[in-house]
């Protein structure tokens, strides 16, 4: 069996793939836009990236987008930085994520769960008034358009409530979840000038109460820009002086208005991890995300009000906008808050089996911890209801697949989804209709034009090139906060390939259409001129019980050498002895080549990380080449900065 060609590990029965929403767009795009009524996904794509704009204005038909305006044409300007989506087009995104509260008032909309696990539910209807009130109170705040809300709040109902009362204004909103320390915040809120700040009085985590009130008080003194803060309760406490009370502002019976915006309009503003410099204000529109999140979660996710969509995250990843978004698509959403192993590794199984999650979403490295722990999801819980799991943050191993494959269900779809805070949104992922396959992302996603590119800029298939999007999306950004000249942002996409996206990612598409992801193009492993991606080798070393995480770098050292070390963070009870050293080895030169295998396997106290979970392989790269830490990172942007030191110290020694 070639390896290119393997069996799938999963096929779409004829059934799920009439049924899927994919499909009967398809049929109907074919009736009323000239698509291509055969040759299924992959002639779906040709034509949604070939015709762009009447792909997009097919999706806004097939999904009843309300524009209040209409626009002159779909694409005004298709050139990259600076497509214009929809122009003279209006709408509002609110309106739109509370639509399915006419037919389905007493349903749930949202379903709340904390570490107790027991779901408790928000009907459309009490979302809807709830937004109603508090959009009515910000303008009493003279909140206008363009305003920005911020929030410091964990994965609650408030959070939800609160983003879809500042867009029903026509506000912005931006958020950070309140495990990041007051200098993370103030590095991203500052940027912003928020005249709002909702906020938490603590918040609960792996059982334990965490006060977070003297870190909002340093944040009411660090943004003078704040005309009104938020108090919610979650711990009890009395709001603080001067602020308002979350249950008073959201008291009232009124329906809510929706201002209709520009096409283009602010949405959101989200951040990058920042682990150098200042973290990205990335600016997304009102239209670019409602149209986008449509796509990927009717099409492509295939959900609808049958479903209850979950997906572990906090208000400081750009995944938590997107489980918002599912509303758009009348589907119940579920928000958990909490820690994703308390009381125990397989607490998020649990969660899917209260909820009765359809879509469970999750990060590849939560399901390696669950392989690791010997969880048995199928065996232990009901995930009768669960027809996808999903998973991001970093590629699913092929081990990840397996075991899902094994332990939750044979005939599970896995959809492991690659895209970036940068659009909000996949550059690949999943498709309802197509078959999976071992270690692979089953195809790119419609209306994206996905490549992989060589340094010359010629596309490539079955190799290793550069993951970049040759035409515009509308969920792109439209702008960084304080960055008049639009330098910034176009440094950050399309410097080296110019009016291309290039994303900073190693990517191979398979000559099937499927999608390999290899890591961060930036962090590249590169020895004798082969490109290697660190994910590969994280797959093979961590497979092995004594290693608890790894990292890797590769430095061009000043003589023309290379030197590429293994970091190994050791598991309780282990020891990095010769027998261990050489099984490491062994293992790398065995199951990917002698060239994977590093030069030097060193032991260190932990593996840091960004916020939202990354390993952070450049800012360690930096340190190692002699940058000074002050220099090399952002330190509001790391779970743990003292394991920063260790290789610092590192670094010195080897000087």
């Amino acid at each position: 069996m070639s390896t290119l060609n393997p069996q799938p590990l999963w096929q779409p029965d004829p059934e799920r793939i009439a049924q899927a929403q994919v499909t009967k767009f398809q049929a109907w795009a074919a009736e009323h836009h000239g698509a291509p009524a055969d040759g299924g996904y992959p002639a779906l794509h040709r034509w949604s990236v070939e015709e762009l704009e009447t792909f997009w204005q097919a999706v806004t038909e097939w999904f009843d987008v309300r524009f209040s305006t209409p626009c002159s044409r779909v694409l005004g300007d298709r050139s990259m930085p600076g497509a214009q989506w929809f122009p003279g087009a209006t709408l509002n995104y609110a309106e739109h994520a509370l639509r399915a509260a006419a037919d389905r008032a007493d349903q749930p909309a949202l379903l709340h769960v904390d570490e107790t696990h027991e779901a408790r539910p928000v009907t459309w209807a009490e979302l809807r008034r709830q937004v109603g009130s508090l959009a009515a109170e910000l303008r009493a705040l003279g909140v206008r358009p363009g305003d920005r809300v911020s929030g410091y709040l964990p994965n609650i109902p408030q959070a939800v409530v609160a983003l879809l009362a500042t867009a029903a204004v026509g506000g912005v909103w931006t958020s950070c979840a309140p495990d990041f320390g007051a200098r993370s915040v103030l590095d991203r809120f500052q940027q912003v000038e928020p005249v709002v700040l909702f906020t938490v009085d603590g918040y609960r985590y792996g059982g334990k109460e965490h006060d977070r009130r003297e870190i909002v008080a340093e944040l009411r003194r660090e943004l003078p820009s704040l005309r009104a803060v938020v108090h919610i309760p979650l711990l009890g406490t009395e709001a603080p002086d001067g602020a308002l009370d979350w249950s008073a502002l959201t008291a009232a019976d009124t329906e809510p208005e929706f201002e209709q915006v520009p096409f283009d309009h602010p949405l959101w503003v989200l951040y990058s991890s920042g682990t150098t410099g200042l973290p990205k204000a990335i600016v997304q529109s009102q239209g670019g995300i409602l149209v986008e999140h449509l796509k990927q979660l009717g099409l492509h996710c295939d959900l609808g009000p049958e479903d209850r969509f979950f997906w572990y995250t906090s208000t400081g990843w750009m995944m938590w906008n997107f489980l918002v978004s599912g509303l758009l698509t009348g589907t119940t959403i579920v928000l958990y808050d909490g820690s994703p192993g308390y009381p125990g590794t397989g607490a998020q199984w649990q969660v899917a089996e209260r909820t009765g999650a359809t879509l469970f979403g999750t990060s590849a490295a939560y399901v390696m911890a669950c392989r690791k722990a010997d969880v048995h999801p199928g065996r232990d819980h009901d995930l009768s209801a669960v027809k996808c799991v999903a998973t991001t943050g970093s590629p699913l191993p092929p081990d990840g697949f397996r075991w899902l494959h094994d332990e939750v269900r044979d005939d599970l779809w896995i959809a492991s989804v690659s895209g970036g805070t940068d659009v909000c949104s996949c550059f690949a992922g999943a498709v309802p209709t197509l078959p999976v396959y071992v270690g692979e992302l089953q195809a790119a996603c419609l209306g994206t034009d996905l490549q992989s590119w060589d340094p010359s800029g010629k596309p490539l298939t079955d190799e290793v090139g550069e993951l970049v999007v040759t035409n515009p999306m509308p969920s792109m950004p439209i702008r960084f906060w304080n960055d008049p000249d639009g330098s910034r942002y176009r440094d950050s996409y399309f410097s080296v390939y110019p009016g291309v996206w290039r994303h900073g990612d190693w990517i191979t598409i398979t000559s099937r259409g499927s999608v390999i992801i290899h890591g961060r193009s930036d962090s590249t492993l590169n020895r004798q001129g082969v490109r290697m991606g660190s994910a590969d080798i994280y797959e093979v070393v961590e497979r092995l019980p004594e290693i608890k995480e790894s990292l890797v770098v590769g430095i061009e050292q000043p003589d023309g050498g290379y030197w590429m070390p293994l970091f190994v963070h050791l598991a309780p009870g282990a020891r990095l002895d010769d027998v261990l050293l050489n099984r490491i080895k062994q293992t790398i030169r065995e199951q990917l080549s002698p060239r994977h295998v590093p030069d030097e396997i060193i032991e260190v106290p932990g593996v840091p990380h960004t916020l939202t979970g990354k390993r952070i392989e450049v800012p360690v790269k930096r340190l190692l080449q002699g940058t000074p830490l002050e220099k090399a990172v952002n330190p509001g942007s790391i779970d743990n900065l003292d394991l920063l030191t260790f290789y610092e110290d590192l670094a010195r020694k080897r000087a």
